[in-house]
């Protein structure tokens, strides 16, 4: 059985490692000649656009990786079943069962080797090409308008509300156009700041050039004279640190999956919705176990007659089925956004829908054909 699991190793990983470069090379070239449009617009020159591309090639190693497990199956398991080497396996003893549990393993490694690209490589290749970006640029722009952040403390005996806005970030870490508002228990405007720059420290802010409205209230809850200062440095306490305000500038593919679930869950504690957030974390959780899932959907064509088709037909079948799951699962997941769906259920439908699809065909093909 060694000798037949490295065989059947040996092929397919080779069959995968093929395909997944090809589809590389190929996405790598688009990316490139997409980016070369935006030179000389906003200090971009053409090592920009080419460190842009090369940066983003692990996120699209993450995405291929299930769509290139499928097809170089395909294409390795139909060419052993075509030259009749999978029928002598079968015959020596590799029982239905003994096949699907040595595949389901190589499937492992697979779905090992793309959590390990997605929850490492891609959040630091995202990060270095933003940093591209802004040293060409000169600024980090939020993809929204502005991010926006949420806090709350005490301050005289009662609780603060208080929402951010930051327009960009410095490459040195400076935040630009920052505008502050405070709400009292009650939900009243208290204070209104505004500064052109500012910084974050431990356990507060460093604001430059920092204009201050505030609305002062009387112990009966009246408002009295306006109150406006102006102040070359400011310190402003808050508990938002370094790192929330990096997940709200940066895009979410910079973060790893850790650091989406603690996003997450500031989000929820501050009353701000997450379910972006939420959705991305739980795919992010189940969509390395997809390569499981294509390895399953591959078995069958093992066991298809050559007649049926010869091997091109076969890794065509495959490109459709893999094209069909990338279109389902990115479906799934904007239903999921506006039904206001359970995440995880979301995340994990495309996958097991797949999953059974590949148990019956194989159930099908073992007992009748």
């Amino acid at each position: 059985m060694r000798t037949v699991r490295r065989l059947l190793y040996r092929d397919i990983v080779g069959s995968v490692g093929f395909v997944a470069a090809g589809f590389l090379a190929l996405f790598f070239f688009i990316d490139l000649v997409d980016k070369l449009d935006s030179i000389g617009r906003r200090g971009r020159t053409t090592t920009t656009a080419l460190l842009e591309a090369l940066f983003e090639l692990p996120g699209r190693a993450y995405e291929l990786m299930p769509i290139a497990v499928l097809i170089g199956a395909i294409f390795s398991l139909a060419r052993l079943a075509q030259n009749s080497e999978f029928t002598i396996l079968r015959t020596g003893g590799l029982g239905p069962r003994r096949a699907l549990v040595l595949l389901a393993w190589l499937g492992m490694g697979f779905a090992l080797v793309t959590f390990v690209i997605g929850d490492a490589i891609v959040p630091a290749a995202e990060r270095q090409a933003v940093q591209v970006r802004a040293v060409a640029a000169g600024v980090v722009e939020p993809a929204r308008a502005g991010a926006w952040l949420r806090d709350r403390r005490r301050e005289d005996g009662r609780e603060i509300a208080v929402s951010v806005n930051v327009g960009s970030a410095e490459v040195d870490g400076t935040l630009r156009d920052l505008r502050i508002f405070e709400f009292d228990d009650t939900g009243r405007l208290v204070r209104r700041i505004g500064a052109e720059r500012g910084r974050v420290g431990d356990g507060s802010w460093e604001l430059q050039a920092a204009q201050t409205l505030a609305w002062p209230t009387t112990a009966d809850g009246s408002r009295v004279q306006l109150e406006l200062r102006h102040d070359e440095h400011l310190a402003w306490p808050t508990g938002l640190g370094a790192g929330v305000v990096a997940a709200a500038l940066m895009p979410d593919e910079t973060m790893t999956t850790l650091a989406l679930w603690r996003y997450a869950s500031h989000l929820e504690q501050q009353q701000q919705t997450s379910q972006r957030q939420q959705q991305m974390f739980w795919r992010r959780a189940f969509y390395p176990l997809s390569c499981i899932v294509m390895m399953a959907l591959a078995l069958p064509f093992a066991y298809l007659h050559a007649r049926a088709g010869g091997v091109s037909l076969k890794v065509f079948g495959g490109i459709m089925l893999g094209i069909a799951f990338v279109l389902l699962n990115n479906i799934a997941g904007h239903l999921g956004l506006l039904a206001e769906l359970e995440p995880w259920l979301v995340s994990a439908a495309p996958g097991l829908l797949f999953l059974l699809l590949s148990l019956g065909a194989f159930a099908w093909l073992v007992r009748y054909r």
